[in-house]
């Protein structure tokens, strides 16, 4: 299997910052990701416009960005017309992929650990539907996150 890990991450009516979207399901599975929750177990990331304060050549690519107090990733969109994007985990060599809802309230990541340079070709698999069933195999051993704060 490439793909590792899966989160769900969907924004709840209750969070006052638009940004905000908070873990709802997940393998649990990912050291990058688990290192990131907080005290009360809750794993939470900002997904937004990527910030100015970000440099190099990343914003000719990438137009979002993931974000908890540092980069997590910046999130591509080849095909604004499909609702996947990818990036990579700042620091790793790690891989991610996404899917989108049409208003970004509610994001899938998968992570494939140590795709990191094959990341384009990772997307299109997912474009073309080569990778729904191990999709489908990573949201079946999810488990609900109810932690939230």
């Amino acid at each position: 299997m490439i793909l590792t890990d899966y989160y769900q991450m969907v924004k709840l009516p209750e969070q006052k910052s638009k940004m905000r979207l908070d873990c709802n399901v997940s393998t649990r599975s990912y050291p990058e990701f688990e290192t990131m929750r907080n005290k009360h177990g809750a794993f939470f990331f900002y997904f937004g416009d990527l910030p100015d304060r970000f440099g190099g050549d990343i914003h000719r690519k990438a137009d979002k960005a993931i974000t908890k107090t540092k980069n997590i990733s910046s999130v591509l969109v080849p095909d604004i017309e499909q609702r996947f994007g990818y990036g990579d985990v700042r620091g790793t060599n790690d891989a991610l992929l996404f899917l989108f809802n049409t208003d970004f309230t509610q994001i899938d990541v998968f992570v494939a650990r140590g795709q990191r340079n094959n990341k384009r070709q990772l997307y299109l698999l997912l474009a073309d539907g080569e990778l729904n069933n191990e999709i489908e195999q990573l949201k079946q051993q999810a488990v609900i996150d109810s932690v939230t704060e």
